[in-house]
């Protein structure tokens, strides 16, 4: 029984052929689309940095961008190879519905995230605390932004879970106050110590002369009274002229012979606090 192969063999090759070639179309197509996005993106970055956009807003359109050209570029492919993609958009729209039922966290940091590149309560680079978080903003993403903690620890935080909190944007303002208290013992005259510190902070490196410090007395506790210690600095200077006033207030007490501040008890037996009744 004789069988004749060549037909079998000719249709192999032709479909083998034919897949081979769509592959390589696929992959130029990918090539040639992922080089269009990188050239698209490098014009409208460049765009927006001659109008003088923010660089936060210009990342921000970047990644949106991005994500758009890159979806509509796998929506060309499945097409190159005969995917229905009329079909496939709607699959991928009914998908999203879905998936932002169940992500609603996600998308509830990408509307912040909207919000944040709108009203812009910071940018990159300013110190800020935000979400209990405090450190200077690296990055504002499309879900998250990016801060680096004083204490030089990434940190990434939800963009929704910062536009519903509270922000404090140290860098907004040319000058910031730092606050300091210095405790005094009963026994040292408040104004005396008052005398001492003020013409003192001019002194200190970095402080500034306008607004002229604050030194007043506080409040009072079981030590005695409690001056409130208060420079004006900008915010790059800021903890170096925290450290520089604590030593200063140290020095400067040291220096006069201020006492050290001590809490006083007053302890009394059963005798005496029956004669203090009597008496």
């Amino acid at each position: 029984m004789n069988f004749n192969f060549s037909p079998m063999m000719q249709t192999t090759i032709t479909i083998l052929t034919t897949v081979g070639l769509k592959i390589l179309g696929a992959i130029a197509i990918w090539i040639v689309g992922r080089w269009l996005i990188g050239l698209s993106l490098r014009m409208i970055s460049s765009a927006l940095t001659k109008q003088k956009i923010d660089p936060t807003l210009i990342r921000y359109i970047r990644s949106a961008v991005a994500a758009l050209l890159n979806i509509v570029l796998v929506i060309a492919i499945l097409g190159f190879f005969g995917v229905e993609t009329t079909s496939f958009a709607a699959l991928i729209a009914a998908a999203g519905i879905a998936i932002g039922m169940a992500w609603s966290g996600l998308l509830s940091n990408f509307a912040g995230g909207v919000f944040l590149v709108i009203l812009q309560p910071f940018k990159v680079g300013d110190f800020i605390t935000a979400a209990g978080v405090t450190g200077t903003v690296e990055e504002i993403g499309l879900f998250a932004t990016t801060l680096n903690t004083p204490d030089n620890v990434k940190t990434i935080v939800g963009n929704g879970k910062i536009f519903g909190d509270t922000i404090s944007n140290f860098s907004a303002n040319p000058y910031r106050r730092v606050e300091l208290t210095a405790q005094l013992a009963h026994g040292v005259d408040p104004q005396t110590a008052i005398a001492l510190l003020k013409p003192a902070l001019a002194k200190v490196a970095n402080a500034m002369a306008a607004p002229a410090p604050d030194v007043e007395i506080l409040t009072f506790n079981p030590m005695g009274p409690v001056l409130a210690v208060r420079p004006y600095c900008s915010n790059e200077h800021y903890w170096q002229v925290y450290f520089d006033t604590n030593r200063l207030i140290r020095d400067t007490f040291a220096h006069a012979g201020f006492p050290v501040p001590e809490q006083h008890y007053s302890v009394r037996g059963p005798e005496e606090f029956t004669l203090a009744k009597t008496a």
